[in-house]
């Protein structure tokens, strides 16, 4: 099967499906709790980038909810690749794919008893991936900080990247609202933590700063990437506890994530970050994460 690559294609439990006639079922505890895990990657040349390490979040993801995951990182990738075919996303101009792996507790009755559900079940969405325009990162973007407090640990752990997203989508329509690109969040002590669908960084006097994985925050694949990318690149990369007047008083800020790579954030609640424009480090960053990403086939799975 082709669909049109204006559309997507689904891969439900190993077989492939167009986006009209995919579904599953209303009594799968994914639909019905929430429970299960996720993973979003996206391709350059046609290849899912870092896939071994998203395969190694999803795993130890669903090992926080006792999810047993069914299949193999190899049966993965056949998954996705045979998906991406069908999609007729396999790379080249307007050809790069947006692949989403959902992992769920299967089907079963209305119980939370995992019993009931012996057999999970595993969804890959693959669509043409979006590219923010370079005007995006050439001029910037606003956030807001939203009163939408991240998951505090002991609830639904931060870490675990579940199809649970309610706190997120939450955050992320309050950013809508007030015409803000993302929503930056809080943890229960009023640290900053993370933004709706990304990571947060800043710059201070030459160092990019980043909230802790105990502020309560998800450990974004691209957040990882540039702690190696600034060591490499001589560019100080660390964790630090930051406040909301640590963001306001910043040189520069930004935000990561897989499928934005890192886009310069210029103003917060209506007050510019500095000179409210992007700034030298963000933007060497980025250069220096498109090398990697584009250095090869290597680069392309796990660097």
């Amino acid at each position: 099967m082709v669909v049109s690559a204006a559309n997507a294609a689904v891969n439900v439990n190993g077989q492939l499906f167009d986006r009209e006639h995919a579904v599953i079922s209303v009594f799968d505890h994914g639909f019905l709790y929430g429970e299960g895990v996720y993973e979003t990657l996206r391709t350059y040349n046609g290849r899912p980038f870092l896939f071994d390490r998203h395969m190694h979040r999803l795993r130890t993801s669903a090992r926080m909810i006792a999810l047993p995951i069914p299949l193999t990182d190899a049966e993965f990738s056949t998954r996705c690749a045979d998906t991406q075919r069908a999609a007729g996303l396999t790379g080249g101009e307007d050809r790069e794919a947006y692949i989403r792996i959902l992992v769920t507790r299967g089907i079963g009755a209305l119980s939370y008893d995992p019993a009931v559900t012996p057999h999970p079940s595993v969804v890959v969405i693959v669509k043409p991936h979006v590219q923010l325009p370079e005007s995006v990162y050439r001029s910037g973007v606003s956030a807001a900080i939203v009163s939408i407090v991240r998951n505090h640990p002991e609830t639904v752990n931060p870490r675990i990247k579940s199809n649970n997203l309610l706190n997120c989508a939450l955050a992320a329509q309050e950013a809508v609202r007030r015409d803000a690109f993302e929503g930056i969040m809080r943890n229960h002590r009023g640290e900053l933590a993370e933004c709706s669908t990304s990571n947060l960084f800043i710059v201070k006097n030459g160092q990019v700063l980043t909230p802790p994985l105990e502020a309560g925050l998800l450990p974004g694949l691209t957040r990882g990437l540039l702690f190696e990318i600034g060591a490499a690149r001589g560019i100080s990369v660390r964790e630090a506890t930051l406040l909301d007047a640590d963001l306001f008083g910043a040189d520069e800020a930004f935000l990561t994530s897989t499928t934005r790579e890192i886009v310069p954030i210029v103003r917060v609640d209506d007050r510019p970050i500095a000179s409210g424009a992007p700034g030298p480090v963000a933007l060497a960053l980025l250069e220096a994460f498109r090398e990697q990403v584009h250095s090869g086939p290597r680069a392309a799975n796990q660097l």
